[in-house]
């Protein structure tokens, strides 16, 4: 423990950084949702040289706190966090803008001579920064209008057997239960007449060329974390989640189905102010909803090789990423 005090001292009062940003780390602290995060980040932050860029796709709006986790205030004023309250939830936010506006936060967190830590769990944004982007198409909004019409009408299982008969390989990786990646995926080849699971591929070997060095934090029993996903999706709802959700409805800018209630937690949220679900069926479906997003990026991290992953159930986890990250750090 003393030893990591004193390497916690070096780096902190570390002013040297190599001239040469592409030299440079830049640290991935990856995880399923409710596996301690964002608490692990600002442990970090407090001991080392770093500044955090979150990595997900739902903190990006403004006035979807409660539900998302975001950090509250006390929180940010000990660690800042980019790339956080930087869209209305009416607005759209895709990979590439992620992509464009994360290399422009790295780029600025190095030449102030710190060091980025990306923390989330939006893969396919930590994916645009190691492996580029795929040459995908703008969404449609017609052929989205469509595909929604056919769900209605013949369900999401129904759309994901049609995306099988096309698209096999993006079948399989995508659950029955995504419709926002069926959509898509459909939405791909109606547009260019190609599969999306061909353009991901082609588009492969394209990335910044990044020094990276990643963590998981990955349970090593299932049921720890789903106890944490039921706990926090509750006291999500004892803090104020419908409130915060009824306030969004209530603006009159948004509509079932757009991007932002698509998030975890404010779809079945959205439903239970539409009349659709009471209160303790909000929750069910809230958590188990949270489960399975678990179980696809728990699903998504075992196919990163290069990652190193910590047992986020451990109460030593904390120290340690600190040292992993620490010797990662040395000049």
């Amino acid at each position: 423990m003393a030893a990591l005090s004193r390497e916690s001292a070096r780096l902190t009062n570390a002013t040297a950084v190599p001239e040469n940003h592409a030299a440079r780390p830049v640290l991935f602290l990856m995880g399923p949702t409710a596996s301690g995060k964002t608490d692990l980040a600002v442990a970090l932050v407090e001991r080392l040289p770093l500044e955090i860029v979150s990595v997900d796709s739902a903190m990006v709006y403004r006035g979807m706190d409660i539900g998302t986790g975001k950090p509250d205030c006390e929180v940010l004023s000990r660690a800042p966090h980019r790339l956080i309250d930087i869209r209305e939830p009416e607005e759209t936010y895709s990979a590439a803008q992620f992509r464009e506006d994360a290399l422009e936060a790295i780029a600025e967190i190095r030449d102030a001579g710190r060091v980025p830590l990306m923390v989330g769990g939006t893969g396919l944004y930590f994916r645009t920064l190691t492996k580029g982007l795929s040459p995908l198409p703008a969404a449609d909004p017609r052929i989205r209008a469509v595909l929604e019409s056919d769900a209605r009408r013949l369900g999401w299982g129904a759309l994901h057997d049609r995306l099988a008969a096309v698209d096999p390989a993006s079948a399989t990786r995508i659950h029955r239960n995504d419709p926002q990646r069926i959509q898509r995926a459909l939405e791909v080849h109606a547009i260019t007449g190609k599969s999306m699971s061909a353009l991901v591929e082609a588009g492969r070997g394209h990335g910044p060329g990044l020094s990276v060095h990643a963590v998981s934090l990955e349970p090593a029993e299932r049921v720890w974390l789903h106890q944490r996903i039921a706990t926090r999706f509750r006291e999500m709802l004892s803090r104020g989640l419908v409130e915060e959700v009824a306030t969004l409805r209530d603006s009159g800018k948004l509509r079932a189905g757009m991007p932002a209630l698509r998030a975890v937690g404010y779809r079945q949220t959205w439903a239970h102010l539409e009349g659709g679900l009471d209160r303790e069926t909000l929750a069910e479906r809230g958590i188990a909803a949270t489960r399975q997003l678990a179980r696809r990026q728990l699903t998504w991290l075992r196919g990163e090789p290069e990652v190193s992953r910590f047992d986020c159930g451990q109460d030593a986890v904390t120290e340690q990423v600190f040292a992993h990250f620490a010797a990662r750090m040395e000049p």
